[in-house]
């Protein structure tokens, strides 16, 4: 059955395997190795294999509902940063062949190159936590801080979750617009395709994973809607009580109530993605939707790319499964 327009194949399995589309290329993430593939201008595929230890085996903490949601997210912004960054060399190397400014020779003379890369990954991580806490948590609460005082407290915040729910479609939609970020949505694509292709039980060849369908439960797309969601239930309960009308008293508890956030919303897109009934489908609704946005159809190069991840994560003892 040809699944293209968007409908969910039945699965024969459900896996942890989970992936992100970065600059012409893919990671996928297993239970105990992850694989960045990228291709470069002139079609060769370079392949980098690291090991993903659970973290569990670090700390059980880190397996605890809500703590689990919290850890997760961070390193997935700090190894999607890295993948990033190591796909970008590729392509930076072609485009930009002059000499270093003064201000990098200087930077690399005081630090070296293995401190000024850390360094540069560190600000690069901080930065892709800050613009979606800044654009999607804090600049509602500024806006909603031009209401007048005398607005009652729910009011104000379904007002503050609708103006937070509007910033993030017309930020996602205009990316969506974006010539350059259009191919990493189709790189998307194919990441979701060949998850579906193998929860299918179906051989990972280019063939089957082009009739797939595109839009996944379990997308990073969904989970970012989510988290908005969950915001604006979690700061209407808070703020029912405490009733703050200062917006930086309100932006402040919010960065406070974060953690508790994201670690809500991870258990929620974890429940949605394990279970099928009526709720279930209905949590997905939204997210699913919303992918139109942000997963587009990949060619055939980009499915290889993939697939090659894809193979190279799957663990012998079926330990991915959900």
């Amino acid at each position: 059955m040809n699944h293209q327009d968007g409908a969910q194949p039945c699965p024969m399995k459900k896996t942890t395997i989970g992936g992100q589309a970065i600059i012409e290329g893919i990671v996928m993430k297993g239970p105990r190795k992850s694989s960045t593939v990228v291709r470069k201008s002139d079609g060769e595929l370079v392949i980098r294999d690291k090991d993903a230890a659970p973290l569990t085996e670090k700390s059980k903490v880190f397996g605890w509902p809500v703590v689990r949601g919290m850890v997760t997210l961070f390193m997935a912004l700090k190894d999607g940063m890295e993948a990033i960054n190591y796909s970008a060399q590729f392509f930076d190397d072609e485009e930009d062949a002059g000499e270093p400014s003064k201000f990098e020779q200087w930077l690399e003379k005081r630090l070296g190159s293995q401190k000024l890369e850390k360094l540069v990954m560190g600000f690069a991580t901080v930065v892709g936590i800050a613009l979606p806490v800044a654009l999607f948590i804090l600049l509602p609460t500024f806006l909603a801080g031009f209401l007048p005082e005398g607005v009652h407290s729910v009011v104000r915040n379904l007002i503050e979750g609708a103006v937070r729910v509007i910033i993030f479609l017309c930020f996602m939609w205009g990316v969506s617009h974006m010539k350059d970020i259009r191919r990493t949505f189709e790189y998307h694509g194919a990441e979701h395709k060949t998850i579906f292709c193998y929860e299918a039980g179906e051989e990972l060849t280019v063939e089957n994973v082009r009739r797939q369908g595109r839009f996944h439960p379990r997308c990073g797309t969904s989970f970012l809607f989510v988290v908005i969601i969950i915001a604006t239930l979690v700061s209407s309960l808070v703020f029912a009580f405490i009733q703050p009308t200062n917006p930086f008293v309100r932006a402040l508890l919010h960065l406070l109530l974060l953690p508790l956030v994201v670690g809500l919303s991870y258990e929620v897109n974890r429940y949605a993605g394990r279970k099928d009934n009526t709720l279930t489908r209905a949590l997905r609704w939204p997210g699913l939707k919303l992918q139109h946005l942000t997963v587009f159809e990949p060619d055939d190069s980009m499915i290889e790319v993939a697939i090659e991840a894809m193979r190279r994560v799957i663990p012998d003892d079926g330990s991915d499964n959900w």
